[in-house]
Parts: structure tokens; sequence; C-alpha cells
């Protein structure tokens, strides 16, 4: 991942427009889906700033070493941009989330490396926030086509039409994208593999 990550940021340093669509179409869910459960008042705030943070991610290209993934990197600006944004308004306290832990931060890093240990056991009032946590760390376009089929609830044709796919490879997609989900959400969860159902 790491190496597709650095090739990504060459091309984007190259002015490579393809790259910036890549960039944006991948990061841009996942960086709004992270702001929104920090903000969950505040859809245009959100967007303002997962749009920021991308802005200033693009700024900052040079001095992306490779040395944590892209998302990790730029979930690093994100939480500077939340900062700064709170720091403006005062009377906002941030939510409290689960991935914010060091040690589950470095659990979900280590998930981005294909490896590491179990999260402990999250508590019931967090399921949503660690079904959240696990979208976000989805390669794209697994997090889209979940959220599509079973938030959106998009029937396969018409996610397949959103693709520009077939509804038998959209079908593929989708259950590569749930068993990844499975996986991520097991993580986060500390769950042994096949627990879920």
């Amino acid at each position: 991942m790491a190496n597709n990550d650095q090739e990504l940021v060459e091309r984007l340093l190259r002015g490579d427009a393809r790259a910036f669509d890549a960039f944006f179409n991948e990061y841009y869910p996942k960086l709004y889906r992270f702001v929104k459960r920090r903000m969950p008042r505040d859809s245009a705030g959100a967007e303002d700033v997962a749009q920021a943070t991308l802005c200033r991610a693009l700024g900052s290209l040079h001095g992306y070493r490779g040395e944590a993934a892209l998302f990790t990197w730029l979930c690093t600006l994100c939480r500077r941009e939340l900062s700064n944004r709170w720091q403006e308004m005062k009377a906002f306290t941030p939510a409290t989330l689960a991935e914010d832990d060091p040690e589950v931060r470095a659990a979900l890093e280590s998930l981005l490396a294909d490896g590491g240990d179990p999260v402990t056991e999250t508590n019931r009032e967090q399921l949503r926030a660690t079904i959240r946590a696990a979208l976000d760390y989805l390669p794209a376009p697994y997090a889209d086509v979940l959220e599509w089929k079973y938030v959106r609830e998009l029937s396969v044709a018409e996610i397949a039409a959103r693709l520009g796919r077939s509804a038998k490879a959209t079908e593929s997609l989708l259950t590569r994208a749930r068993e990844s989900f499975r996986e991520s959400f097991q993580l986060l969860r500390g769950e042994a593999a096949g627990d879920l159902s």
C-alpha cells in the first residue's frame, strides 16, 4: 500500500490530473466521514474541513515521506484542521471517539499495513462509531459501494451503472467489500475471525 501511496503522491507532484481525480475520489469521502463523526451536527462544516484538509495536503505533498499510509497522514492534517476550527468556535466540544485513542489508532494503522493485533471489545453504544471507523479504513471503492447498497439502499444495477461495471462485476466487488469490512470490523471489535455473522 505504501508504494501505491508514494506513486500517487509522485503523480500528484507532477500535476497529473487523473491522479488528482483518484486522490479526491478516494480520500474526500473518507475524510468527510472522519470529520462528520467529530462534528455530527454540522454537515456543511464537515465538508469545509474535509475540503480544507485536501487543499492543505496538496500544498504539503512534498512533506509526505511515505513513512505512514497516505490516509493516516491525511488524518493527521485533518486533526490539525479540526483543532483550528474548534479554536475558532471556542464553544465547540469535540466528540471523544474510540479510534482517537493512540492504541486503537495504532491498530487501525496496522490494518492498513495488512497486519496487527485486535482491539479490545467496544461497548454497544460505540457500535455505530465502530462501523463508520471500519468504513473509513476500507480501500476505495469498497466503502462507497457498501454505503450505496446498505445506507442508500441502491440496487446492484444502480451501483453497476454508477461504477460503469457489469452487474456480475459489481456483485463480485460487493462481496470483496463485505469481506474487507468484516475483517476491519472484527479488528475494531477485537473479535476472532469468523465470529461476525
